[in-house]
């Protein structure tokens, strides 16, 4: 009969404080852990939330009794969706077929193409480990759905040209609503629209209207600009006439009341002492005409054949040269 075989002892007696050796340098490794300073670690024991634990130096039972788990609530995070970034760190940030997820069908039954943004913070810990099950791929749906449903209530004119802003507005409204519903733990920072394209079969007939649409623009500015030259100076100048015409009659207005006032002043004068007035009126009327007649002859009514005694060949000297 075979005897049994026998290890050696030396053997065996070296193997044992090795294995022990091992085993404690794992429970050691195990019992402790870092939190970085922007995020904080969730603590289970047996599975069951126990403590949210701060940033810093900290210690566990080992051996998988607790664990761990590092969340970054301070670092705003991002999804990415039609297309991808490479080289990111979040598992969630881009799906597997970035492609799919672009087409969207707009209010008007057209297609147009969408990429677009999420980014959100971690604000409830406890509620993204534990209220959701794969919270990242959870709001990666909600966000899609938010987005198709705020696209395909426009036209796709509105989606490719002015409405930008607005589906951004409504859709971080509505994506950050489903996320409280669904007792998500995460705060959405903002909803930003990248490349939004038709198909590619229709791009280039698209980018040919979009151009027309952009000198059809310009040619308005254009328009616009010359207008709000020549028309301020033309209201300028009519306005300038307008002043210059009120002007004039209210001189005329003025002068004629006082012509009628002086009128009058000498009318009822003249009521009052008829002759006398006429008299001064011939005298005031003849002191303004005599100055300027340069020769001068008084006749008697009663004196006949005055032509003898005028000598009419005879040069009419200016008064500056009759003077010695």
């Amino acid at each position: 009969m075979a005897s049994p075989l026998r290890l050696p002892r030396f053997k065996l007696m070296g193997i044992v404080p090795l294995l022990a050796l091992i085993l404690l340098g794992i429970i050691a490794w195990s019992s402790w852990y870092t939190v970085p300073s922007d995020s904080v670690a969730i603590v289970q024991r047996f599975g069951k939330f126990k403590a949210e634990v701060p940033p810093g130096l900290h210690f566990k039972i080992p051996l998988g009794v607790d664990v761990a788990t590092i969340l970054p609530v301070k670092r705003q995070l991002k999804q990415e969706f039609g297309f991808y970034t490479e080289g990111a760190t979040n598992v969630d940030q881009y799906s597997d077929n970035p492609a799919a997820e672009s087409p969207m069908v707009t209010g008007d039954l057209n297609v147009a193409l969408v990429e677009w943004v999420v980014q959100y913070r971690i604000a409830e810990p406890t509620n993204y480990l534990f209220a959701v099950r794969e919270p990242g791929i959870t709001l990666r749906n909600a966000s899609e759905s938010v987005m198709r449903e705020v696209v395909g209530d426009r036209t796709v004119d509105e989606v490719l040209t002015i409405g930008r802003q607005e589906i951004e507005a409504e859709a971080l409204v509505k994506l950050q609503q489903l996320a409280t519903r669904y007792l998500m733990g995460v705060s959405i920072d903002q909803v930003q629209l990248k490349n939004i394209n038709p198909p590619r079969p229709v791009q280039e007939s698209f980018n040919e209207v979009n151009q027309a649409q952009q000198e059809k623009e310009k040619l308005i500015n254009e328009a616009r600009r010359d207008y709000n030259k020549v028309i301020p100076l033309a209201e300028g100048e009519k306005d300038q006439r307008i002043r210059e015409a009120e002007g004039y009659r209210l001189k005329r207005v003025n002068e004629a009341e006082g012509d009628v006032a002086r009128f009058n002043a000498v009318f009822t004068q003249y009521q009052k002492a008829p002759d006398i007035t006429q008299r001064r009126l011939y005298l005031e009327t003849m002191q303004a005409i005599l100055p300027g007649i340069q020769n001068k002859i008084v006749v008697d009514e009663g004196m006949k054949n005055l032509l003898p005694l005028l000598n009419l060949n005879t040069p009419t000297k200016t008064p500056a040269e009759a003077a010695p």
